[in-house]
């Protein structure tokens, strides 16, 4: 088996471990592959790049290969989701300033916080969120759009700005990817308020990206990659793997910052605000445990919705999510495979477990904040 050189791109938050681990710990060694893992400053930098074909796969937010596959935004191409790299694994926060005007609203609760929100009579809440077709900027949508009276202007920071940005009151919030979150409260400006989990209680946040095209002329090259990224994910959701986890990951060619910024969003352990204890935040981010990893359509449809699609681009969406070659490249390897791949997003309340070909297939909560589901055939 020959070595295949692979460029990869990869924007620097925690997330982007199953990328990382898979190339430190051999798992695309063992795959015959080199995986050059190439860091860029911006999400809209990692898309021209995959687009104009500098990269060969990417770390991508959820949202993108649905809005570049429907045309939205940027350059337009068929894009693939191989597999979800993560699920959840985001906060949002306020200004030290902010919080002051908020009072006393409990961590993780939506709903008040979204009242408490909407009660203050200033402008427009500025929220920094990392780009625009992100399942960040879709969650807060979907919340901010549930109550009268609050205005957002969402405004887009680079993840490793975002601290600065409410340090110098560009923006009053933020909805960032950690460890950026985690970062703004150790600088003491700004207070953690919930997490992406406490809206959508299992959310694809990351994916693995390729061209269409690629897919197509590659077929060896991308099952390799997904075995490897595959198995890389399934080590990350072991306990025992974390705290090395953390160590590669701050290591300098990588996310190159403290290990205790990075620490919280592989415990889920995060710190609301600075000085204070930390709250336990079960399946905070996930790799591989409760079919995190597997690309249900029927979140891509989901966020084609989001994004204003219509039927012919919600179709288009749901083939992006490429759960054939999920099943038919990694099936041979003992991954545990849904019955099938469309659920009821939203319906789920406690782990459930469900008819899969190993049979032991538990799937996570995964409940809107609001008790809404989300069937699409059932809607069309």
């Amino acid at each position: 088996m020959s070595d295949i050189v692979l460029n990869c791109g990869y924007v620097p938050l925690v997330d982007c471990a199953p990328l990382v681990i898979a190339k430190d710990l051999g798992f695309a060694a063992e795959e015959g592959l080199v995986l050059n893992l190439v860091a860029q400053p911006s999400w809209s930098a990692l898309r021209d790049m995959l687009a104009l074909g500098h990269l060969d796969a990417a770390h991508m937010l959820s949202p993108m290969p649905v809005a570049m596959s429907i045309g939205l935004g940027g350059l337009p191409a068929r894009v693939d989701a191989l597999m979800v790299l993560s699920v959840n694994g985001t906060v949002f926060g306020v200004s030290n300033a902010l919080a002051a005007d908020l009072g006393e609203v409990p961590f993780g609760d939506a709903q008040g916080l979204l009242a408490a929100l909407a009660a203050r009579t200033s402008g427009p809440l500025r929220i920094g969120v990392p780009f625009h077709y992100s399942m960040h900027r879709l969650l807060l949508s979907y919340w901010a759009s549930s109550v009268d009276g609050l205005k957002t202007e969402e405004i887009v920071v680079p993840p490793p700005r975002m601290a600065d940005a409410v340090a110098n009151g560009f923006v009053d919030a933020f909805w960032v990817g950690e460890p950026w979150g985690s970062v703004a409260v150790q600088q003491n400006v700004g207070q953690v308020m919930m997490t992406g989990k406490d809206v959508w209680g299992f959310a694809p946040e990351k994916v693995l990206a390729v061209r269409h095209d690629w897919t197509n002329a590659n077929e060896d090259a991308a099952a390799r990659l997904m075995r490897a990224v595959f198995r890389a994910s399934a080590w990350l959701d072991a306990d025992k793997n974390r705290t090395l986890a953390v160590e590669i990951l701050a290591r300098s060619e990588h996310l190159s910052m403290s290990p205790d910024l990075i620490d919280p969003a592989l415990t889920g352990q995060i710190t609301p605000r600075l000085n204070h204890a930390p709250q336990t935040v079960a399946r905070f981010m996930q790799f591989h445990k409760h079919a995190a990893s597997f690309p249900w359509r029927s979140q891509a449809a989901w966020i084609a919705r989001q994004l204003g699609a219509d039927a012919t681009g919600i179709q288009t969406a749901k083939s992006c999510f490429r759960s054939d070659l999920y099943r038919r490249n990694l099936g041979g390897i003992g991954a545990d495979m849904p019955g099938a791949s469309e659920k009821i997003e939203g319906a789920l309340r406690f782990e459930t477990a469900v008819a899969s070909t190993g049979g032991h297939m538990i799937l996570a909560p995964d409940a809107f904040f609001d008790g809404r589901t989300f069937d699409f055939p059932a809607e069309n």
